[in-house]
């Protein structure tokens, strides 16, 4: 795993921060459930819930859906990751909110169709994590056996509860990028958006 990984201090703060949006711990909850290959609840559900409940916001404000990654490259097939989904519909029915699955293993079969740049296969979640647009994306949280909860941060987590949004010009192309960072300007006034290099 590559990254680094929050401080326990760090890490203690966002769970006390990650559970008081309930709808989010009950599909990590239910995520543990369905143990798929190296899962994460990903992306905007954690990083929102901070800058909600940093800002007085309620927990789940201008959520959209939770993304649940996982990793299996022994079956890249649309079928495969078609009966996950639906398997996840089942597991997932009646949250108030979308979980939105998806095999990291399968990302490079559709990404240059809908994005218009080449993604090389990903060899973990954590690696797909790692190419988020904006480092505050670049978050990833799990349920362990035993209920410990795994925290994946390779860009750290001061910018997640410092309200910055910073470009990671890794993949996703800057048009990715603003478009994203002025969706959440306009949700999250309280931002400060970095422009992206160069």
């Amino acid at each position: 795993m590559s990254g680094r990984v929050p401080v326990a201090g760090e890490s203690d703060a966002l769970r006390d921060v990650l559970g008081q949006n309930e709808v989010l711990v009950e599909v990590m909850e239910r995520a543990a459930a369905l143990a798929l290959p190296g899962w994460y609840v990903t992306a905007g559900c954690l990083f929102q819930t901070v800058w909600n409940v940093v800002t007085g916001r309620p927990p789940t404000n201008g959520i959209k859906d939770y993304d649940l990654f996982y990793f299996d490259r022994s079956d890249l097939s649309w079928a495969a990751e078609d009966a996950v989904i639906r398997a996840g519909r089942e597991v997932f029915g009646g949250l108030p909110g979308e979980v939105e699955i998806r095999n990291e293993a399968r990302v490079h079969l559709w990404y240059e169709a809908k994005f218009g740049v080449a993604c090389p296969p990903y060899v973990s979640t954590e690696a797909a994590i790692d190419s988020f647009a904006a480092t505050t994306c670049c978050l990833g949280v799990r349920l362990e056996p035993g209920g410990a909860w795994s925290v994946y941060a390779p860009h750290g987590l001061s910018d997640v509860f410092d309200l910055v949004v910073r470009p990671n010009p890794v993949l996703a192309p800057r048009e990715v990028y603003e478009a994203k960072a002025a969706r959440w300007k306009s949700e999250w006034p309280e931002l400060t958006v970095l422009p992206w290099p160069g």
